[in-house]
């Protein structure tokens, strides 16, 4: 008999259009109950946000796997996500990248989120503490870059940072926000309109008010 896992990726991933094995695969290998504080553990697989603290949430398990396929990752990207959070959506893609950094603007759930990372054996997660407006220009370009806070416009630092074929997936607006999928191509930034989301608001400074 399948278990909470299992069950959550048949029925509210799979079932509502995932198809993506890698990332089916990779939903599959992340315990979600390990990200979420433990008294709300046993709503660990419900198709739902849950809070971890800090004003923040743990993005509902088809947010996750609907923003992991739509950045088409492929083997051997380096990948950016800004908002670690509990860290789930960056265990999640670290099975499928090379590299990636993650940074988190709450410094205490960056501090928990990299231990958690490392203590789970997701090694080739960085978190850095910081503002992710300006993104990671020292290990730029990315491959891929995943948004998990809304910022009313996106940055203009993280569509500098996308590679050449790379895709950046983000919430964008305010109150619910748009889940949009910018690729940069030969011809210049490409972009297109997913769904309705509704994320945290992306805090910190964006880079015209430094």
């Amino acid at each position: 008999m399948p278990g909470p896992l299992d069950r959550m990726v048949e029925t509210q991933i799979a079932a509502r259009g995932v198809r993506d094995p890698r990332v089916l695969d990779a939903m599959r290998r992340v315990e979600r109950d390990r990200f979420v504080p433990e008294a709300l553990r046993d709503h660990a697989y419900e198709d739902r946000p849950l809070a971890i603290g800090h004003g923040q949430t743990i993005s509902q398990p088809y947010v996750v796997a609907a923003m992991t396929e739509a950045a088409r990752v492929r083997p051997g990207a380096r990948a950016l996500e800004v908002g670690t959070g509990s860290g789930y959506q960056a265990a999640v893609l670290s099975l499928l990248v090379e590299r990636l950094d993650s940074i988190e603007v709450v410094e205490p759930l960056a501090r928990e989120a990299a231990a958690r990372l490392e203590e789970l054996g997701y090694h080739n997660v960085t978190v850095h503490a910081g503002d992710g407006h300006g993104g990671w220009p020292e290990r730029a370009p990315f491959d891929v870059i995943l948004v998990t806070a809304a910022p009313a416009e996106l940055p203009a630092p993280l569509l500098d940072q996308l590679a050449l074929g790379g895709r950046l997936v983000a919430p964008v607006g305010e109150g619910v926000q748009d889940l949009v999928v910018v690729e940069r191509t030969h011809a210049g930034l490409r972009s297109h309109t997913l769904f309705p989301v509704r994320f945290v608001p992306m805090t910190g400074e964006p880079p015209q008010q430094r």
